[in-house]
């Protein structure tokens, strides 16, 4: 394992490929280098139906002359640097202009690397992997009502990245990641049900248990048997934690730089307006310990911080990375994501609405009549107009508390409205790399028979 663990090999190829690039005639260059080891079972019925390792290192070189750009990419780590560098540089001198390619303003690059306390180097075993999916699964094969198992999985990794660019920075990190994951299935025939859970960390020592896992998986699916549908009306919608990061994560391709320049979103026009209720707070923190999605640096060497993107209501701020910002006239947020065969593009870290004073049953008291949402379907947003339209099932609300289960039917409205009416709950959770605690919108559009 220590060796996985050194990236010193990756850190003198990425340097020597950007030195091959300058020799070649660019005039600026960065490399990227990904290194990943994976482990994972799948378990059904007791037996495993899959288990693989994998273990791969990646690399990618960025040449600029001038303005214009090309990436060239390889997972042979023992490539020729110097042929890398003349064809991505030759490639480069036949690319159209891009006049906001560039590397990072030197001002801007990380000079700190904050331990995140993001590496667990204690791998589980393919075995224990085994055994940790055995367990959800038992765990819910014996919830009363679960009549069989769509399958368990565990999982464990270490990923690192190392970036060096030919104006100085030289920057690396790893992280680790654990998960175990459990699908049930309720009923009989016709009627069954099925739903789910599943546990992912950094550290093994902060993963759920995998007979938590498998009991909480088995007693959704019962409870959702014997769903009704229910007449096409406006109602309060409340969205369970579990997928109401997905609504923050809506917000977060709204602001992202890209979306922004290509005026392709429905909030371009609205930085520095109220977007939310006072007191609201949208938060953006990469450098949270132990986070899904931490990192010291971003994919272009700038260094990360937290950034509040929604303060008090008020959208503040775009994600950005430093083409997406020169094309804006700002600066970069810090938020420059990129695989080895792609340029930079801007991307959340771990992004999370703050809780709320309100318990979620308070959050449901007062509504007569409404829906809990706990799964959602399909994608079902416009971009371009904020319109919102989702296949879902969950709960109906009937004075104050929810009743019985409901499927087969969507919820349409806006974001611009959903946002201004969102009430969030007090019970926020960092479990993904979105994050929301349970929250209300009110006057949504839930279409039924």
């Amino acid at each position: 394992m220590s060796s996985l663990l050194d990236q010193s090999a990756l850190t003198d190829l990425a340097e020597r490929l950007v030195a091959a690039a300058r020799r070649a005639g660019a005039d600026a260059a960065d490399a990227l280098a990904v290194r990943s080891v994976s482990l994972g079972v799948e378990v059904r019925d007791g037996a495993v139906e899959e288990s693989e390792r994998s273990e791969g290192d990646d690399v990618g070189l960025r040449a600029l002359v001038g303005r214009r750009q090309a990436v060239v990419s390889t997972n042979d780590i023992k490539a020729d640097a110097a042929e890398l560098a003349e064809r991505a540089v030759a490639m480069a001198r036949v690319a159209p202009d891009d006049p906001f390619a560039g590397l990072a303003d030197p001002g801007q690059l990380a000079r700190d690397f904050p331990d995140l306390d993001l590496l667990d180097p204690d791998l589980p075993t393919i075995a224990e992997l085994e055994e940790r999916a055995r367990r959800a699964e038992a765990a819910a094969l014996a919830v009363k009502g679960v009549t069989t198992s769509a399958g368990a999985s565990a999982s464990a990794g270490i990923g690192g990245m190392v970036l060096v660019t030919s104006h100085g920075f030289i920057g690396a990190y790893l992280s680790s990641g654990q998960s175990v994951s459990m699908t049930a299935i309720a009923g009989e025939g016709t009627a069954m049900e099925r739903d789910y859970d599943y546990s992912s960390t950094v550290h093994g020592a902060d993963l759920d248990s995998a007979e938590k896992v498998g009991r909480t998986a088995g007693e959704r699916a019962v409870e959702r048997l014997n769903p009704r549908k229910v007449q096409s009306k406006r109602v309060p919608v409340v969205f369970d934690r579990r997928i109401a990061g997905s609504l923050i994560g809506h917000l977060a391709n709204a602001i992202n730089g890209s979306a922004i320049a290509r005026k392709t979103s429905f909030l371009k026009e609205k930085l520095g307006q109220r977007l939310f209720r006072p007191g609201i707070r949208v938060i953006d923190d990469p450098r949270r310990l132990r986070g899904l999605r931490s990192r010291p640096f971003d994919a272009e060497g700038v260094s990360t911080r937290q950034l509040a993107v929604v303060e008090d209501g008020v959208l503040a701020s775009w994600l950005l990375d430093c083409a997406t910002a020169r094309e804006l006239g700002l600066h970069t947020t810090g938020h420059a994501q990129r695989g080895v065969s792609s340029t930079p593009a801007p991307g959340p870290s771990n992004l999370h609405l703050a809780a709320g004073d309100d318990t979620p049953d308070a959050l449901i008291a007062d509504i007569a009549e409404g829906f809990y949402v706990t799964d959602l379907i399909g994608v079902g947003v416009n971009y371009v107009t904020g319109d919102y339209s989702r296949g879902a099932s969950g709960f109906w609300i009937e004075n104050g508390e929810r009743s019985y289960p409901v499927s087969e039917v969507t919820i349409a409205g806006n974001l611009i409205d959903m946002f201004q009416a969102l009430v969030p709950a007090n019970d926020l959770q960092f479990r993904f790399g979105t994050n929301a605690p349970t929250v209300r919108v009110e006057g949504l559009t839930v279409a039924g028979r």
